[in-house]
């Protein structure tokens, strides 16, 4: 009997209901799992349980389902990913080792992954959305740091200023404003400081954009240095390589984000959750202008600027909306990160941080805003734990004394280069860049396009 063909297997599995092919990579996902937990050790009632819960939320045609006229079905993953993510303080210290990546990220990391998925998510506007190439995010990330302990702090003492503040003495000088209305107003200073940088620069396209932007987020940070005598007049601004310290926490119904509430309202688990309702919020917002009028100007753009205008899209106002919002969210989140820290200082907002956010966008699938938080959470676990983890497996199991975080960068771009190598789309990308890598006739010599 003859050995069925490559093709012929692949048309035979490309035949089968998408149940059936859901069910065969569940059991082998969930298979494979269970056993290289086993061969390290760590299988037990946690792996078995999330095992379950995959399975629970991938098998089932949970699309399919309905009540009437309305397909309630689509909502039951997200939900399910939702409440995971919402109780993940409450099981990550009881879940298993990930193999050689060690144990679950704790909450304080967690915080910090979703500040970065939030900056993702503003950067993939600009960048997955209009096709901008911005190398001068960090900016913005940290005009929202700046913005924040200016008007949270002692930084301004000669100043006594209270408002809706929680957990500030009444005789603390300084600006002490509410951390939620300086969240917005760090996103609207970015955002319009993004409109401010955008009208003249965004006139110019492909590298020469990006050379501008590299500048501008060159300039910031060398500003928020040498800030504590602002060109010369004396006047300290940002307190120079000291930074400031300490920034008010944020806080509501007189209960202190710094300090908690009891044994359920801790103040870990309130930052994490706060930070889990903006990314929220950032996600919804990208996905609604992706589907907006503008979101499909900027999608023409980025396709065919020169066609786009031949449509009748504005270039500069519509790259001038990607610009500033994809400013505002970074703004937001560099407030925000500031707040958790209690403290901004010059040295986070290295250029290697707009790099760093880019990989995110890139890694994930640039125009994919699930793909965006996949990629930027798992960069950003690598950067906190993952790359120490890493590094003390290597040296406990081969006697070893390799400091494997020093080479952070480089792991990054061997990841990279290996994303662009075998999956030049990304790891979760849209279904239109996919089409561009996939369908396209860019790979076809002139002469076979012209007779297909």
């Amino acid at each position: 009997m003859a050995r069925p063909s490559n093709l012929e297997v692949r048309e035979r599995w490309r035949a089968r209901s998408p149940l059936e092919l859901r069910i065969v990579i569940a059991v082998v996902a969930v298979g494979v799992g269970w056993a290289v937990l086993a061969g390290f050790g760590q299988f037990g009632v946690a792996a078995i349980l999330v095992g379950l819960v995959f399975v629970f939320l991938y098998v089932p045609p949970w699309d399919s389902l309905r009540v009437g006229e309305y397909r309630i079905g689509r909502w039951v993953r997200p939900l399910g990913l939702l409440a995971l993510a919402l109780t993940y303080p409450f099981y990550f210290d009881r879940m298993f080792e990930i193999p050689i990546f060690g144990a679950f990220p704790d909450i304080a990391t967690g915080v910090v992954m979703l500040v970065f998925i939030m900056m993702a998510i503003g950067l993939n506007i600009v960048v997955g959305y209009a096709g901008l190439l911005d190398l001068g995010y960090v900016a913005f990330y940290a005009m929202g740091a700046y913005t924040v302990a200016w008007f949270a702090s002692v930084q301004f003492a000669n100043h006594d200023v209270h408002f809706w503040d929680v957990g500030v003495g009444p005789g603390v000088p300084g600006f002490h404003i509410s951390i939620w209305l300086l969240l917005i107003a760090a996103g609207v200073l970015t955002a319009v400081t993004g409109v401010i940088i955008g009208l003249p620069t965004l006139r110019l396209r492909g590298d020469y954009l990006a050379i501008v932007t590299l500048g501008f987020g060159e300039i910031l940070p060398q500003i928020a240095r040498n800030g504590d005598n602002l060109f010369g007049t004396g006047f300290n601004l940002t307190n120079g390589p000291n930074g400031i310290t300490p920034i008010d926490a944020p806080g509501f119904f007189g209960v202190n984000f710094l300090t908690g509430s009891g044994t359920f309202w801790t103040s870990e688990r309130l930052f994490y959750w706060t930070a889990l309702i903006l990314v929220l919020l950032t996600a919804f917002c990208s996905w609604r202008l992706r589907d907006s009028r503008l979101g499909r100007a900027w999608i023409a753009i980025r396709e065919d600027e020169t066609a786009a205008a031949a449509m009748g899209v504005p270039l500069m106002r519509t790259k001038t909306w990607a610009y500033a919002t994809g400013a505002f969210f970074g703004g937001v989140a560099g407030a925000f990160y500031a707040s958790f820290k209690s403290a901004t200082f010059p040295g986070d907002f290295f250029f290697n941080i707009s790099v760093f956010i880019l990989c995110m966008v890139i890694l994930g699938g640039m125009g994919n805003i699930l793909g965006v938080v996949v990629g930027a959470a798992f960069l950003a676990y690598l950067d906190r734990e993952g790359l120490a983890n890493i590094g003390d497996w290597i040296n406990r199991h081969f006697n070893a004394s390799i400091d494997v975080p020093k080479y952070e960068f480089g792991i990054f771009g061997i990841i990279l280069l290996v994303v662009m190598l075998f999956r030049p789309e990304g790891l979760i990308p849209s279904s239109r860049r996919a089409a561009e890598f996939h369908e396209g006739v860019s790979d076809q010599p002139l002469y076979d396009q012209t007779h297909n």
